[in-house]
């Protein structure tokens, strides 16, 4: 899948970013479709191998599309930093030589998603956070509390987007390049919010209505999706782009 826009300091920004939650083989219920089980999550990065693609974290995506670079790379990205990504994504996405970004939230390390109806699932802690980095994957910023950032006031928005970003910073030692707005929810104050903040780029969820750096939009992946529906998802989004222009 050719997909030759290249990421800059351009109006339009949209290449393929994946978007996927849990990573278990759990098999209690999932009524939030946050989970692919880890024999899915191989078969889709094979379908992705077959299709001449390869998978990789959205910060080297960003700067190899600064470099003119590549158009055959896309991102895979992993919201909320579940636990599960360090214990079953990891070896999947090692087994492919492929990399990914994890979003964490910043104020629930150690946690659990309590932002979700439904089942409660581990949240990696600082530790184990900083093992992921270690790894050689992305590790970007969720916010602080997982809250809704359109609309909210300045203050509370310069916490969940500035805050989340030098608490994630003292965690891994370094900087901080990848912000992910919870939901998907963005106006543009959030987006103006983590520019200012110093981030290099930030994703949302599906819209293409702006697709700048700091709204790079992703597309969701799931449980049922197999090869064949992920190539299709990967067509769509090369028409969501074109319309987008």
């Amino acid at each position: 899948m050719q997909d030759d826009v290249q990421v800059g300091r351009t109006p339009r920004v949209v290449p393929p970013v994946l978007m996927y939650h849990s990573v278990s083989p759990a098999t209690t219920p999932d009524p939030n479709l946050l989970r692919v089980h880890p024999d899915r999550l191989h078969a889709q990065l094979r379908a992705l191998t077959r299709m001449g693609l390869r998978g990789v974290s959205l910060r080297e995506l960003v700067r190899a599309r600064d470099r003119g670079e590549g158009a055959r790379l896309v991102a895979l990205t992993f919201d909320d930093g579940y636990r599960d990504f360090l214990e079953h994504a990891v070896p999947v996405l090692d087994r492919h030589g492929m990399t990914g970004t994890v979003y964490v939230v910043t104020g629930r390390l150690g946690g659990e998603n309590e932002w979700d109806e439904g089942p409660r699932l581990p949240l990696m802690n600082a530790d184990e956070v900083r093992a992921v980095a270690a790894a050689g994957h992305e590790v970007g910023s969720h916010s602080t509390s997982h809250a809704h950032l359109a609309g909210l006031d300045p203050a509370a928005l310069r916490e969940e987007v500035t805050g989340s970003r030098l608490a994630l910073e003292e965690v891994l030692g370094g900087p901080v390049d990848g912000f992910c707005y919870p939901y998907g929810d963005f106006d543009e104050a959030a987006a103006r919010a983590a520019r200012d903040a110093g981030y290099d780029h930030a994703c949302v969820t599906r819209d293409y209505s702006v697709a700048d750096r700091f709204t790079i939009p992703r597309f969701y992946v799931g449980q049922q999706d197999t090869g064949p529906r992920l190539a299709a998802k990967l067509g769509r989004h090369l028409l969501a782009r074109a319309r987008s222009r």
